[in-house]
Formats: structure tokens, C-alpha cells, sequence
């Protein structure tokens, strides 16, 4: 630094610091120092200062950039350089944003929940933005879903299509204004409408579009609800007969509804609320939060039907807060708009035609959606945070990492609940949730989403990154990829990504990683999902696995669990007796158990290792499930049933070369419910099933550790949202002084895949 008593300082700050206030911050403590000088955004989402004073007060100010900045704005990396101060300027100013860019991987914040300045200014009869559904400041709303392009100013978002009036625009240019350069600014008078149609598009004329829209909603209407990312299918929780015809249309049998409620208290009314889950619920990101249904659970019992638990969110709009509000009802059901397997809906008119036939109203509003982005899942797992989906609310924040990886990397995931990811320097930029990408809609998501987010944080790839499997639509667009950009792909192994992920999450560099799902190809062919892995940064190694049972029928074997269970029973003298009475719970009776006995007995049938199918074929002999509609639903259903059980197989975790046996345990609890009604202890049998795989499979990862000199064990997957089977292995490993990780930033489950693809392919040599 020159030792003078004035000097000029360069700025440079990365990380989330345009469209959360930063640039007014700044000007404050410049001015509250009588420092000269000049803040900047530029192209790349990075902001630029210039301060010329005191040495002193430069340092103060150095100083209270980072203690003070404001609460949304995250800083990743601060370069600061010196120079003797040119005294060409005679105030501090904020410029106009600047084409100029360094790749330095900053992007634009995520959307945040509307902030409580807000909510008093939208309840507040005397204030000019009373009832305004769309009101916003710099520290909440939309962001981005609403950016089309970087530095994150006005006319780069889709509010550029409404001009402000002479009040909006004396806030937004007054740097003192809570809402200085806030992109989405808006009043009644300038900003997007709010108007009610029928499901065929006639306006449904009234005064209070919210207001009446709420009556509908209370009266047992469906009605689609346009949201800042997407559409929101809406109806009443009290009343079962709507959210019934909801499944039908739907095609939803039995798939939980996340639910959207009035305020925290109505929330503590009919769930149980941890303070961990309190504060998830009124975070800025206000995922929807998974919580334990409480006695007094009122609700409808066709919103989460056989789970213990209930999927729940607060108002995160103005317009949300309106409608609910004015409500009767206690909190509505709010669940994504769009036919089964497709992307959520965005645009009014394609709103009509995809799901215009499964709804009676639209609540719509006249600004366009730049990208659609699903509301973000997350359950208190053992006392951790876990991602269920990391979407709205946390996209596209970069997840920052322990330290720098030398290539830049694009991963794209599995086939299911995909989500892609950018390895950039020491920051892993994820998109937002895509779904299952098995339909042209979902791969083109897919391949947008990555587009967009490559093209914010300014990122050219050195490599693609996708799953084993050679049948993936994700290996497809791998390919596809490649050829644009002219680089390479790289195949990883589904299971070994798992585990990555946790070992980037947490800086380790080796570990006994357990992972377990329903299907991962496995590095020989067949089909993994419940592995023991040896990991490093060199690669890794299957040194355990559960027992390989077969699959009758393929994939039919994943959709009703009966045909698992009968490929793990096969051999035993339970197997015929327990498939033939309960024939009748197969889509063909008795015709289809001779088939799925045939298939089993001619040797044909893929292997798997799954612990997911396992937990599957438990459920179907307890009759907890016996047709899986959605994923993960049997061993979802399985767990409710066991809570408040205990051991009572007490089975010892039998493990033979590596290898954790399960099929003694089926037949142990088959045995029992064979013996007739009296003796179905349906929640302890649930209980001592979680309990064998959790102790079985601690077990055999200790194993290999002593063996291998190991502190650190690993447990990612699926299978790590369930709580009694997470909480065991660590109590097991924890028990014997060793480490417990598991992943806390992305989820365990397929959405988290591709950090752990990213980071091992950002190794490969080459």
C-alpha cells in the first residue's frame, strides 16, 4: 500500500452482489467517509468500486464491506489494488452498468421471499402499494426468474416491458430509497396486473381478481395460479372431494401435495415444527419444508395419504399472502402446474391448453416468466439440513467448495429428478430443478438451463460429464453437448458420483462411502443400489454391497413391489403360498403371479444389489404398498409405518464376503405375516427391516474401515431421506469414534448427482 495519507483503491467483489442492494451500500459508507469515487456492476455479475481518500477511511470502508453488506448479498472474493489518486473525482457516484467482464463465476442471486418492509407497505390501507400482489424492494422478489442476460439490470429482465411511472422512478434512482435500482419495482399504476379467467380463457369481470379468486378456491374450485417461476395448481385442504378430482386429473393416485399455509401459527395447528424447521419456513428461500403430521392433524387426509408427514411452505408472494389472507381455509394445496413427467408451466397461453381441461379458474398476471423454476423441498433429516429439491430460493447460488478445480466442467445428472451442474474454479453452479428428463419437454429444459446459466457466469466447458448409464437421455445431450462446444465426455459411475458429492461437500479426500438407492449401473452391468464404496481422489473401489436379488419383470419389478419381494422369497417355502394369496393384488391376479414365477425360475432376470427395492419388496409383504405411483413411495410409506416401532426380529446383520445378506431378513418378516392377521405387527416389522439394513450396512462400512485405515464414513443416496435409517449409521459409526458425512448443500438423492460427476471429471488427466 502507498504510505500517504490519501490513496485510490481498485475494487473488484464477486459472488451474489448485484440485485440485492449492494451498490447503495456501498454508496452509503463511501459517503458516511467522505470517500470520492465511483460503484459499478459489470457484465459478469461482479461489481467494481473506486474510493480515493485517507488511508484511514479507505481501510474503514474495506472493512465494512464485508461486516456490513447487506443481509442477501454473499461475497466470494474481494481483489483490492493501490495506486496514487488521480483527484479527478469530486463525489462518489453509482455509473451506469458496464459491458465490461472478467470470468470470475458471480451470478445472479436466487428469488427471496417478499421481506416484512413489504408486507406492511401491502397491508397498509394508507400506502400506495396497498393490495399490490407484485410489490417488491431491493431486498425481496423475484430475481431470477426473471433475468435474461447479465449485468442484472432492468432492461436485462422482463420487467423491461413496464415502464415506470414518475413515483417508481424517483425511488429507483434515489440511492438513499430502499428501493434504489430494485429491477423488479413496480405500483399499481406501472407494474404487471393481476386478472381472473376461466379455464378457457374468458375474464372473469370483478373488481378483487385475488379476492374473488379466493371465494373460488374456498367454494371447492380448482384454480391455476401464475407465480413468479411458474404455475401453481391451487384448491382447498379442508375439503377432500376437490383435491380427490385433483389426483384424477392430475393422474396423482397417491402423491403427496405440498400444501401452502396462512402464517406460522395455522403451520403449528395440524404439524409438529422443530426450531430448525421454523427457521427453514421463514428463511428468504421459504422452501417447502417437510414436517410430522401433530395429533391434532385436521387436514385432509387425500393430501399426504400413508405418510406420517406433510409437505408445507408460507406465503412467499404478495399475491400469496393475499389469497390466503382473505381465506377461510387454513392453507391451500399448492402444487406445480403441469402434466405428469413434463416442466412446470410459465406462459398464459400454453397455461390453457396444458392443463386449462384439470382446472375451473386462472389467476394470471401479464409478466412473462424467464425461467420456470419449482418450488425447493427440504427435510430435517437427524438433525441435518437435507435437500430433497434445491430450486427456487437456492438455484442458482454457486455452492462454494473447499478449494479451486483446475477444469471447468458440465454435468448433467441421471434420468431422474435431474439437475445439471457448472464446476467453475472453487464454485459449483447447480440449475434449478428439471425433474425426470425421459420426455422431449424435460431434455429441452435440461439443455436450456444449462445454456443460460453457462451463458450468466460467462463459462466455457472443457468437458462434459453424465452417467454410466449408456441409455440416458442425459448421455444422449452429453454427446450433443460435446459436439457444440468441440470437447470430450466422460461417463461416471452413478454411485461413485453420490459419494463425491458428499466428499466435495465436506473437503474430504477419502472415505467409505455407503450408497444406497433404487438403481444406479453399475461399472459390471447390472444393477446397483446399495454399495460400499472405497472413494479417493484417485477414483474408487466396491468393496461391499447388499445381496443381489433378481428383478422379475425388469422394471415392472420397481412399479409393484410384489414381483421384488417374490424375487427375494424365491427359493423358500413362503414364496408360492405368500405370492398366490395375495394374487389379487397384482394387475392380473393369479394369471400374472404364474408369469412372474415363471420369469424367476428361467434365470432371465436383472440382478440388483438395490436397497430401495428391498425397502420396497418389505412394504409390499406388510401390505403398506403394493403399486408404486410415484418414486421412492413404498419405502416413503414403510417408514411412516415404522414410526414409534422397535426391533422386534432382532436379527443379526449377516454379512458373508462383503456382502450384507437381506433375503433372511424378508423371509424372517414374511414368515410372520404368514402366520395371519393376529400376528401382523405391521409398524415394529417396519421398524426391525430399517433397522436390519441401517446395522447391516454400518457394519460392513466399519469393516472395510478398520480394514483400510479409514476415519471418515460417507452415507448419501435416496435412501438417506429416511430418518431412522440415516440416524442408526451414524449413532453405529459414530459410536466407534469415527466421522458421519452426508450432504447438507445438494440432496442425496439424484439432484445432487452431478457435483459429485463435476468434481470427479474436474480429475481426470487429459
Amino acid at each position: 500500500m502507498w504510505l500517504m495519507e490519501k490513496v485510490r483503491a481498485e475494487v473488484r467483489v464477486s459472488g451474489i452482489v448485484q440485485g440485492v442492494g449492494f451498490r447503495p451500500f456501498v454508496y452509503r459508507i463511501a459517503v458516511k467517509r467522505g470517500l470520492k469515487g465511483f460503484v459499478q456492476n459489470l457484465k459478469d455479475a461482479s461489481v467494481r468500486i473506486v474510493v480515493e481518500g485517507p488511508e484511514q477511511n479507505i481501510k474503514s470502508f474495506l472493512d465494512a464491506l464485508v461486516k456490513e453488506k447487506p443481509p442477501l448479498a454473499h461475497i466470494t472474493k474481494i481483489d483490492v489494488s493501490y495506486s496514487e489518486p488521480k483527484n479527478e473525482l469530486a463525489e462518489f457516484k453509482i455509473l451506469k452498468s458496464s459491458e465490461q467482464s472478467s470470468v470470475t463465476g458471480s451470478v445472479v442471486p436466487a428469488d427471496v421471499a417478499i421481506c416484512d418492509d413489504c408486507v406492511r407497505e401491502l397491508l397498509n390501507p394508507t400506502d400506495r402499494r396497498f393490495g399490490y400482489f407484485f410489490i417488491t424492494c431491493t431486498n425481496c422478489g423475484p430475481r431470477f426468474t426473471t433475468i435474461l442476460d447479465t449485468p442484472y439490470d432492468r432492461h436485462n429482465t422482463s420487467m423491461r416491458d413496464f415502464p415506470m411511472c414518475r413515483s417508481c422512478s424517483t425511488e429507483y434512482e434515489d440511492p438513499l430509497d430502499r428501493r434504489f435500482h430494485a429491477q423488479t419495482i413496480a405500483c399499481p399504476k406501472c407494474g404487471p396486473r393481476v386478472y381472473l379467467t376461466t379455464n378457457d380463457g374468458r375474464l372473469f369481470e370483478c373488481d378483487d381478481p385475488i379476492r374473488e379468486a379466493t371465494k373460488l378456491i374456498d367454494e371447492g374450485y380448482i384454480v391455476a395460479i401464475k407465480g413468479n417461476g411458474g404455475f401453481h395448481v391451487a384448491t382447498a385442504t379442508t375439503i377432500s372431494e376437490p383435491i380427490i378430482r385433483l389426483r384424477k386429473v392430475k393422474h396423482r393416485r397417491q402423491k403427496p401435495f405440498a400444501i401452502m399455509a396462512k402464517d406460522l401459527k395455522t403451520v403449528k395447528s395440524f404439524a409438529i415444527v422443530s426450531s430448525q424447521e421454523e427457521a427453514l419456513l421463514t428463511s428468504p428461500a421459504r422452501p417447502i419444508v417437510l414436517l410430522r403430521k401433530s395429533e391434532d392433524y385436521y387436514l385432509s387426509d387425500e393430501i399426504a395419504p400413508g405418510l406420517h408427514n406433510v409437505g408445507v411452505m408460507l406465503p412467499y408472494t404478495g399475491l400469496h399472502l393475499l389469497l390466503l389472507l382473505n381465506s377461510k381455509e387454513p392453507a391451500y394445496v399448492m402444487t406445480s402446474a403441469n402434466p405428469p413427467g413434463e416442466p412446470i408451466v410459465t406462459q398464459n397461453q400454453e397455461a390453457y391448453v396444458r392443463i386449462g381441461k384439470d382446472v375451473d379458474y386462472m389467476l394470471l398476471h401479464n409478466r412473462e416468466i424467464v425461467n420456470r423454476c419449482d418450488d425447493s423441498v427440504i427435510r430435517i433429516v437427524d438433525g441435518a439440513v437435507s435437500h430433497i429439491r434445491r430450486s427456487r430460493g437456492y438455484a442458482p447460488e454457486p455452492i462454494k467448495l473447499p478449494h479451486e478445480y483446475g477444469k471447468r466442467v458440465i454435468a448433467l445428472g441421471g434420468e431422474l429428478n435431474v439437475a445439471g451442474c457448472i464446476l467453475m474454479d472453487d464454485k459449483a453452479f447447480l440449475t434449478q430443478h428439471i425433474g425426470d428428463v425421459d420426455c422431449v419437454e424435460t431434455y429441452e429444459f435440461l439443455k436450456s438451463a444449462v445454456h443460460h446459466l453457462s451463458k450468466l457466469i460467462r463459462v466455457q466447458p472443457e468437458l462434459i460429464a453424465h452417467d454410466l448409464h449408456p441409455g440416458f437421455q442425459t448421455t444422449r445431450l452429453a454427446e450433443e453437448l460435446a459436439e457444440r462446444f468441440g470437447i470430450a465426455t466422460l461417463a461416471i459411475q452413478h454411485h461413485h458420483a453420490h459419494v463425491a458429492s458428499v466428499m466435495t461437500e465436506h473437503g474430504l479426500d477419502e472415505v467409505v462411502g455407503i450408497a444406497c438407492d433404487g438403481f444406479g449401473y453399475g461399472s459390471d452391468g447390472l444393477a446397483w443400489g446399495g454399495e460400499v464404496l472405497l472413494c479417493d481422489n484417485n477414483g474408487y473401489c466396491r468393496l461391499g454391497h447388499l445381496e443381489n436379488h433378481p428383478m422379475p419383470g425388469g422394471d415392472l419389478a420397481a412399479k409393484y413391489p410384489m414381483r421384488m419381494a417374490a424375487g427375494i422369497l424365491f427359493g423358500s417355502d413362503l414364496c408360492e403360498d405368500w405370492l398366490f394369496s395375495n394374487a389379487d393384488k397384482l394387475p392380473r391376479g393369479k394369471v400374472e403371479a404364474e408369469i412372474i414365477l415363471k420369469q424367476i425360475k428361467n434365470g432371465r432376470s436383472v440382478k440388483t444389489s438395490s436397497a430401495g427395492r428391498v425397502l420396497d419388496s418389505v412394504a409390499a409383504i406388510l401390505g403398506t404398498c403394493y403399486e408404486r405411483t410415484y418414486e421412492g413411495e413404498p419405502a416413503m410409506k414403510l417408514e411412516s409405518a415404522a414410526i414409534g416401532g422397535s426391533d422386534i426380529l432382532g436379527l443379526k446383520p449377516e454379512i458373508k464376503g462383503k456382502v450384507l445378506k437381506t433375503k433372511c431378513m424378508v423371509e424372517s418378516i414374511a414368515e410372520i405375516v404368514m402366520k395371519g392377521p393376529d400376528s401382523r405387527k405391521v409398524r415394529d416389522l417396519a421398524f426391525s427391516a430399517q433397522n436390519y439394513l441401517a446395522s447391516g450396512l454400518a457394519e460392513l462400512a466399519l469393516e472395510i474401515a478398520a480394514k483400510e485405515g479409514i476415519r471418515s464414513i460417507a452415507f448419501t443416496g435416496g435412501v438417506a431421506y429416511n430418518e431412522q435409517i440415516t440416524a442408526t449409521i451414524r449413532r453405529k459409526v459414530e459410536t466407534r469414534g469415527l466421522k458421519f458425512y452426508m450432504n447438507t448443500k445438494v440432496p442425496p438423492g439424484d439432484g445432487g448427482l452431478s457435483l459429485g460427476q463435476a468434481v470427479i471429471a474436474s480429475k481426470v488427466n487429459g
